[in-house]
């Protein structure tokens, strides 16, 4: 185990729930300090910074919302000041709206999930570059965006728009990797399937993914926990030669 002064740092954004709350607590678990970001569930956001200080490591939540650059260079602002560093950036932070077919989709709701599923890891990567990059004096570092199967797979009469901002998400992991690799940064992606999580609640259907297992060639939905193990082996020297590289986590979907 390393000590307190030299643990690296892993700031993972949308930490509060599902797969962000996961990785938090196994990052701790594996050494790390952790930063978690969330937007409006402070409890348990206070809940998992608890959860990893259990494990004897550092912790620091902050209310940011991914999508607004202010917060977000408050947030990293947060965590210059706290740990002076950062090591593995996790673009965990996302959305989705209730499920409907195209003509049903409005405006708002469409800017809404771009600017969280696709602006925000951007505007935050913008800033974990500028502190791991060599050619900002920084040591390297890791980004690792957080995908869907959607995008692959479209979700048609479901989630299109929401399948499409992760789409844009894929397409901005392929040109930072190439970016940055010479900067001591690798950038790669994970692509979820079908996990339980409270995100499909927020759809509309809190017991999606039992209505659909059957569909996963595996037979049964994936835990967030398996999706956390996923992210930390690209995170770790493990993973040292894998750059702009996409990870599926779906059960063979």
């Amino acid at each position: 185990m390393v000590n307190a002064s030299q643990a690296p740092l892993i700031l993972i954004t949308g930490g509060s729930r599902g797969v962000g709350a996961a990785t938090a607590r196994l990052a701790a678990a594996r050494g790390y300090d952790v930063a978690i970001s969330y937007v409006a569930n402070e409890t348990a956001a206070l809940a998992v910074a608890a959860d990893v200080e259990a494990l004897g490591r550092r912790a620091l939540a902050v209310r940011a919302d991914s999508a607004d650059p202010q917060q977000v260079a408050d947030l990293f602002a947060a965590i210059d000041h706290s740990f002076g560093r950062i090591d593995v950036l996790v673009n965990n932070a996302g959305m989705l709206a209730p499920q409907s077919r195209l003509e049903g989709l409005g405006f708002e709701r469409m800017q809404r999930i771009f600017a969280v599923n696709a602006i925000g890891p951007i505007l935050c990567a913008q800033q974990a570059v500028k502190r791991m990059a060599y050619r900002h004096n920084g040591p390297g570092g890791v980004v690792i965006n957080v995908s869907s199967a959607a995008a692959r797979l479209g979700s048609p009469n479901e989630y299109i728009d929401y399948a499409a901002s992760k789409g844009a998400l894929e397409t901005f992991t392929t040109g930072f990797a190439k970016e940055v690799a010479r900067e001591g940064i690798r950038v790669n992606c994970i692509r979820p399937g079908h996990i339980y999580t409270e995100m499909h609640a927020s759809g509309g259907e809190p017991g999606r993914v039992d209505r659909v297992k059957d569909s996963i060639p595996m037979g049964r939905g994936g835990q967030p926990e398996e999706v956390a193990r996923a992210i930390l082996w690209l995170a770790s020297a493990e993973a040292s030669f894998v750059t702009g590289t996409f990870l599926d986590v779906t059960g063979g979907k």
